[in-house]
Order: structure tokens, then C-alpha cells, then sequence
């Protein structure tokens, strides 16, 4: 059984979308790996920065929202870290 995508391939957002979706899984590995929460932290905020810049692109006010509020929470969660 063969799927086949119904989005364009090889495009700006293409290549955004994957590269974003690598730092929001790799965040996701090291989460609760004592000693790691801050390379959790930067890895997901670069994610889903680019998962906003990708909701932008397609115009997406669902992806803009969820994405737009989470980059919030992470840098919060960034500075809470740092101070």
C-alpha cells in the first residue's frame, strides 16, 4: 500500500516543516533526562519557531495559535531558566 502526500514537496515550507520537526523531536528524546531540561527548552523553542514560521506560510490560524502560544510558554520557560 503505496500513500502518497498531498502536499507540494521540495518547497520552502517542506524543507522548514522537517528541519522543525527534527528540533521538536530531538527536544522530545532528551525530555525529563535529569541534567537536559535546558537543551529541551532551546531544542523545542527553535522547533516550533519554525512550525510558526511554516503556519504563516500556509495561512494556518489553527498552527499560528498553537504554535504562537507555545513559543510563549517556551520562552518563559527559557527565561524562568536563566535567571
Amino acid at each position: 500500500m503505496t500513500i502518497e502526500s498531498k502536499t507540494p514537496t521540495y518547497t520552502t515550507d517542506w524543507y522548514i516543516k522537517w528541519v522543525a520537526s527534527v528540533f521538536v523531536l530531538g527536544g522530545m528524546t532528551i525530555r525529563g533526562t535529569p541534567g537536559f531540561q535546558e537543551y529541551d527548552l532551546i531544542l523545542s523553542t527553535i522547533g516550533v519557531f519554525l512550525w510558526l514560521i511554516v503556519s504563516f506560510l500556509w495561512n494556518d490560524r489553527a498552527l499560528i495559535l498553537l504554535n504562537g502560544l507555545g513559543l510563549v510558554f517556551l520562552i518563559k520557560n527559557n527565561i524562568m531558566m536563566w535567571i
